[in-house]
């Protein structure tokens, strides 16, 4: 893996956490309707998934 990519891949990771934190903090807690939490609950799940990803692709990288 270049180092590039190395920093390309670590700084998403980055991102997916921030994205994810925000989601469970606020996001979550002010949506309107049924609709929205079910779609920011899945949102959230994704998210750990890709956080889980990227943590295995580091690891099995390094």
């Amino acid at each position: 893996m270049t180092e590039n990519n190395l920093h390309n891949i670590m700084t998403q990771l980055v991102q997916e956490q921030k994205s994810l934190w925000r989601i469970e903090k606020h996001y979550i807690d002010e949506a309107g309707s049924a609709e929205e939490l079910a779609l920011w609950q899945k949102l959230a799940e994704d998210k750990k998934k890709h956080i889980q990803d990227f943590k295995t692709l580091i690891k099995t990288s390094l």
